[in-house]
This record gives structure tokens, sequence and C-alpha cells, in this order.
């Protein structure tokens, strides 16, 4: 009747070694020797133990001829009528004898069973009398028995008291397994660190064969920084690029095309939710291919217009200040800005538009621009105009406040010395100069402009910043290295906090001094090619402006 597992006699030929032959084979006469009609398993783990010595006579029970519907029914009976003992009587049966003093070899010697079935047996002791009543009244499976052993006892008792209240509100079978480990079960082969280095507790399914970290942020931790320096190994052996993916995005291998590190390859790192990491060397995107063969195809830049905003207007505000007191280097300005194709010099203000109310308010508290402002003040009180006209010209915006005829005003300069004149000529110059002209880096560097004295980070240029590779960069060079390996896979959200708790104090930063390589002159770049990125659009406002003024 077996017909699946008879040659699986390891646990048998371990019985029959150590207590002989409990029962005797069943045979009836076949050609010139015999045919087992019951005790296939038995008679296979007989041969295997006669190939170690010399076999002693093995008794059997002879069937007599004419028998066979006979010979079927005791194999019946043998193999189908008896009944196993279940998994809590072969635990209490185990626990009576390790009372008595024997351990796991001992019973697996006596009883021919493997270690790990006993392992297995003994770890229902862990379980409560309760649940183990329930298994008892088949109101839980022997999947959700086995789960629970994997359980501390206080996870135990609030598992019986939800199924108390409502056996269908506890948890069993596979949501069982998420509700004991929190949502988040990780096993232990997924991580890339030894196991020895990890410092919480590993709980073992001993019948599952499988073991879970018991604290998956611990876990998360250490796996990033193992992450963080296979990124860094990956990028040591040449790759063009070493990619990480967001945790749980699946790396979309059709849409990608086989290619070797010297034609320009990609490594893409894919993290699974549960930890688990794949690593797909030599990769291009289908899309990459084509842009290298037609190289028409732009590259996404690196900062959204908003955000270049942001960082245009204080580095602008930050340069106009410092030129407030180089009266010889404004008319220098003056004159290239009249030599310049420009036709007809007129002089408007740069409108300073802002592309959220948040950098708006951002700006106000840059010293730069409040220098700026008070200077403004100053020179409308020096010319008897209203505070709140602009030197230059915005004719072209909204609220525009008539000025003075030009004969009152040349009138009134014909009473104002040199040196007023060449400190409204340099005003003049700062408030014309545009926001988003390279010259501003030029400016910067021959002024020796230090943004650090105008403007210090704060949550709008955080918030601005969407790039996830840009802002743990960031978290690298403001909070330390640590606590960028350790987040490498988080989202663009914790950046910002971590980014944040250093600007409030909540965190100490590893460089109290950072400034953004965006705020440098010349203007830096977290991208490899360290080069600033200025978008067709950028362009654009700037010609808009021009045309305005002509």
């Amino acid at each position: 009747m077996r017909k699946h597992g008879a040659k699986d006699v390891q646990d048998l030929t371990a019985s029959i070694a150590g207590l002989g032959l409990l029962q005797p084979l069943l045979v009836q006469p076949f050609e010139e020797g015999f045919e087992v009609i019951a005790g296939q398993r038995r008679y296979h783990a007989l041969c295997a133990l006669a190939e170690e010595a010399t076999p002693d006579p093995v008794p059997c029970v002879v069937m007599q001829e004419g028998e066979d519907a006979q010979a079927i029914e005791a194999s019946l009976a043998e193999n189908l009528m008896r009944l196993p003992m279940d998994e809590i009587d072969q635990y209490k049966a185990f626990a009576a004898l390790v009372k008595k003093g024997m351990d796991a070899a001992d019973i697996v010697a006596r009883f021919a069973i493997s270690e790990q079935a006993v392992t297995q047996r003994l770890a229902l002791g862990t379980l409560l009398p309760p649940i183990l009543t329930l298994y008892r009244k088949e109101e839980i499976g022997a999947a959700s028995l086995r789960i629970l052993t994997m359980a501390t006892t206080a996870q135990q008792k609030a598992w019986l008291s939800l199924y108390r209240d409502d056996p269908n509100s506890a948890p069993q079978g596979y949501r069982l397994k998420s509700w004991l480990f929190g949502g988040s079960e990780i096993k232990t082969d997924v991580a890339l660190f030894d196991l020895e280095t990890y410092s919480g507790a590993v709980i073992r399914d001993l019948f599952g064969c499988d073991s879970y970290f018991d604290d998956a942020e611990l876990f998360w931790t250490q796996q990033n920084l193992t992450i963080s320096a296979l990124k860094q190994s990956l990028e040591q052996e040449g790759w063009a690029d070493v990619i990480l993916l967001e945790t749980g995005t699946r790396f979309a291998a059709w849409d990608y095309v086989d290619t070797a590190l010297e034609e320009g390859g990609k490594v893409y790192i894919q993290v699974n939710h549960n930890g688990e990491v794949t690593v797909f060397k030599g990769q291009l995107s289908r899309k990459d291919v084509r842009k290298a063969k037609s190289k028409t195809e732009k590259a996404k830049p690196e900062l959204t217009k908003p955000a270049q905003n942001y960082i245009d207007l204080h580095r602008h505000a930050a340069v106009r200040a410092d030129l407030l007191g180089n009266h010889s280097l404004a008319l220098r300005l003056i004159a290239a800005h009249m030599l310049s194709s420009s036709g007809h010099w007129t002089v408007y203000a740069d409108p300073q538009k802002t592309a959220w109310e948040d950098i708006a308010d951002s700006l106000s508290q840059n010293t730069g621009q409040q220098a700026f402002e008070a200077e403004r003040s100053a020179l409308t009180d020096l010319l008897k105009i209203e505070a709140e006209t602009a030197l230059a010209r915005k004719d072209y915006q909204a609220g525009f406040t008539p000025r003075p005829t030009p004969c009152e005003v040349f009138e009134h300069l014909q009473t104002l010395s040199d040196n007023d004149i060449l400190r409204l000529l340099t005003f003049l110059m700062a408030e014309s100069l545009s926001a988003t002209s390279s010259i501003i880096d030029s400016l910067g560097a021959t002024l020796g402009t230090e943004m650090a004295k105008h403007w210090s980070p704060d949550s709008t240029f955080f918030e601005l910043i969407r790039d996830k590779t840009t802002l743990n960069t960031m978290v690298r060079d403001y909070a330390g290295t640590q606590a960028a390996e350790e987040q490498l896979t988080a989202t663009a959200k914790t950046h910002r906090t971590i980014l944040s708790a250093c600007l409030d104090g909540t965190r100490t930063p590893a460089d109290p001094n950072w400034m953004p390589r965006y705020m440098a002159f010349p203007h830096g770049s977290y991208r490899e090619d360290k080069t600033t990125v200025e978008t067709d659009d950028r362009v654009k406002d700037a010609s808009e402006n021009q045309a305005k003024a002509a």
C-alpha cells in the first residue's frame, strides 16, 4: 500500500538497531523466495543494516497460498488503521523522559526519530496550557500552534485575550505570523551582515526551519550600513553608476539591456520590504541606450524650478549686499552693462519673483536682503522720495508709484556729493542685477561672498530638494556619514527630518558650519560632473526679463 517514502528509512534504521525488530514482516511465497506484503520500510531498513554488519535472522509471518484478499486486508490494517500519537502526546511523553534525566540525544537514540523532531515537540512546552487545549479541541490548527511557539508568554496571553473576546479577531495562520512580528517578519537569511554582529534576538521557527529578527528597526540599521559598504565597493569597481532603488521598488529587468562595465553598464540594487537585497550588475535601460545613440535627449535637471528659484534669490541677495560697499567694482559693472548689447540702457529693478510664498518668507530673513532694504530706505530719504518707491524702474509691475520728473531729480542730484552719487550708482547696479544671471557666480567669487553671513539652511530649502540621492549626500555632509549610511534606503521625508533636526539643535551636526554646495561661488552640484544645471526655463525667464527691459 505504501507507494511514497518507502526507502526513506533513517529513523526506522536507528530504531531497529537500538531496539530490534518489534513487528515481524508479513510475507508470502513468490517464485523461489518470498515477497513482502506488509513491512516494506522495515525490509529496506534491515537491508541497510545488513550492509554494515552480519544480519540476524528476521521474524516473518508467512501468508498461505490463496490468501491474496487477506494479504491486502492485512496491509490495509497495518498502514491505515493504526492511529499515531499527536504532537501534544509526543511532547508530553518526551517531556516526561526529560524530567527523568534524558536529553534530546537520548530520546533520538531510543525512539529513532530525528533530533529536529524531538526539538519541535519539546518546543510545545513553551505554550500556555489554554492554547494546547484549543488545539486538542481542534479550534486552532497545527500551523497556528507551531507559530505560537515563537511567541513570548506576554504575546501568547495577548493572543488568548483576543481569542476569548472574539475567536474571529484573533489572527491565525499567516496573519498570526504578521501579527507576531508587527507586520515586519524579516528572515535571517536575507541579512547581508554577519548574524553574530546582530545585538538583538533571533526567533527560530522550529517547525518551518526558519528564523527571524526580533527588531526590524535594528535589522535595517545594520542592513543599511552593509548596503552602503556594498554600494561603495561596486563604485570602486568602476561601474558607470550604482543606483539604489527605493525600498520596495522592483527592478524592471525586461526594460534593461545587459551592458558590460566597459560600455557604460550600471548596477541596480533592489531592496525589498522583507529585507532581501538583489544586485543587478551590467544593466542599461533601453531609454539610456536610445539616448546614447541619438545624444539628443536632455538629462533630467538636478533641481526643480522652485528650488533653483530659491537658490538664485538667496545668492543674488548676498552678492548685492556685498556689492554695496565696493563702489569701484560697481562703476565697472555699470560700464559693462552700458557697453554690452542691451540697446538703450534703462535700469530695471530685478523683480525677485518667488515661486512659492514660503520662499518669499525665507528671503525676508536673509541678512543680505535686510541690508539691501535698509540701504534703499536711506537713499530714498537722501533723494527725498517715497520710501516704497523702487529706485530702479518697475513700470512693468503692478503697484508702480510715480516718481519725480527727470528735471526735478537732476536738480536734486546736483546738491549731493560725489560719494553720495557713487553710493546711488552702486545701489542702482545692485538693484538691477539679474537674479538668474551667470554673473552672480563671477561676482560672488570676486567679492569673496560668504553665504553663512547672510543665510542659514531652513525648512523651506530642505522641502524644495526632491532628489533623494542629493538629500542623502546632504545628510552625509551635515549629519555625518553614519547617519547617511543608516538611512540609505529611507524616504526623502526621513532625510529632511534628519537635516531639520540638525538645524533646530535636536541633533548634533557633524559639521556645524555646513553649507550646501548650491550656495558656493561658483555654484556647486551634488552630481558627479559638479556642473551647474541651467534649464531651458531659466534661460527663457532671463530672455523675458531682457525683453521687458527693452
